[in-house]
């Protein structure tokens, strides 16, 4: 099984990739080292993360692999690779182009971008239980479930279609974005249904082009990131029923191309959102306040690069005992922060009051 590279090598292929030619600005950004970084697979292009604790109390970090149609398990503790699940193909447990991925209960939802369509597998055993949305899904990129109780939830899947040149369509045409189904179930046998669609199609709320999203039901907020850098990196704040809500966070933080978003969300309604601003090599996040979206702080890794998904996991795993947030790196890797330490870089609290 691979093993996480030590960091201080990693550092040093960085600083020889020519950081010193990096802007002032990104140069001075806080620095959070990775605890661990995953053994390189460039062959896989990893891509989405999301964590599950297995029966025995390891916890499992899931990782989709786009190029070789995989889900890349690893022990989330020390990035060791424990297991590999999924083939080429379009038939149960078969995967093409796995872009984003949600656990929710022993359930790994699972976009893939080439069969237009999530695949719902039960855990431990990545028992393919279910396929939706190939009825509605044009170009599936991400996913965020929003869990309502009782093998109840609603799946939001970002849907990317584009123009026959590739082009990003005109805004009269971007009011399907967004899919949103119900699911229904623990197991076998799930039942799920398309809900509805929605995307604004004003100049200020369409989304362009669109990958990561997450909500916070307690606030009824849904932000969704957009990736065009042509128009401008941000975040666009939608309700849960769709509506754009007229806000835009980050414009004059994102760099680059908005990505991953996560959410550390307190019971008394405080917290934090962290989004991406990726890069091959000026790679960033930017933390904003849970309830008044405004500008906390930005941070930077000291190796990490290219980062498309991330996952925060809040409460404590084997080895974090503050919680974690991980990262996809260099599309070859996964990275991993120690919470308590992004929170002392951001001048944050590392837990809730």
């Amino acid at each position: 099984m691979s093993r996480g590279i030590p960091i201080f090598f990693a550092t040093v292929l960085l600083a020889l990739a020519g950081c010193a030619d990096l802007s002032p600005g990104f140069r001075a950004l806080p620095v959070v080292e990775e605890r661990y970084v995953t053994a390189l697979t460039p062959r896989d292009n990893i891509d989405s993360l999301s964590v599950w604790i297995a029966p025995d109390g390891v916890a499992w970090l899931l990782a989709t692999a786009k190029e070789t149609d995989r889900i890349v398990v690893y022990d989330a503790a020390d990035g060791r690779e424990l297991a590999r699940h999924g083939a080429s193909g379009g038939g149960p447990g078969e995967l093409r182009r796995p872009n984003g991925i949600a656990v929710s209960g022993d359930l790994a939802f699972v976009v893939e971008r080439d069969n237009l369509r999530v695949q719902v597998f039960g855990l431990p055993g990545f028992e393919p239980l279910h396929v939706f949305g190939e009825a509605e899904l044009i170009y599936p990129y991400g996913l965020w479930i929003r869990e309502l109780g009782g093998g109840r939830r609603e799946v939001y899947v970002s849907d990317e279609y584009a123009q026959p040149d590739g082009s990003v369509p005109p805004l009269a045409d971007l009011g399907e974005r967004i899919k949103v189904y119900r699911v229904e179930g623990d197991g076998a046998p799930l039942a799920s249904r398309h809900l509805r669609s929605f995307g604004d199609t004003t100049p200020r709320g369409a989304l362009r082009i669109v990958e990561s999203l997450w909500g916070d039901p307690a606030a009824g907020r849904l932000l969704i990131a957009e990736e065009d850098e042509s128009y401008g990196s941000e975040l666009k704040v939608y309700d849960l029923a769709g509506r754009f809500t007229g806000t835009l966070v980050g414009r004059e933080q994102f760099v680059h191309q908005a990505e991953g978003i996560a959410l550390w969300a307190c019971p008394d309604g405080s917290g934090w959102w962290i989004a991406t601003d990726q890069h091959s090599r000026a790679n960033r996040w930017h933390l904003f306040d849970r309830l008044t979206l405004e500008h906390v702080s930005s941070f930077r890794g000291a190796v990490t690069n290219t980062t498309d998904g991330i996952w925060l996991h809040q409460g404590p795993l084997p080895g974090f005992p503050g919680g974690a947030l991980f990262a996809s790196h260099a599309d070859a890797a996964v990275s991993a922060f120690d919470w308590r330490d992004v929170a002392k870089a951001a001048g944050i609290p590392d837990g809730c009051p």
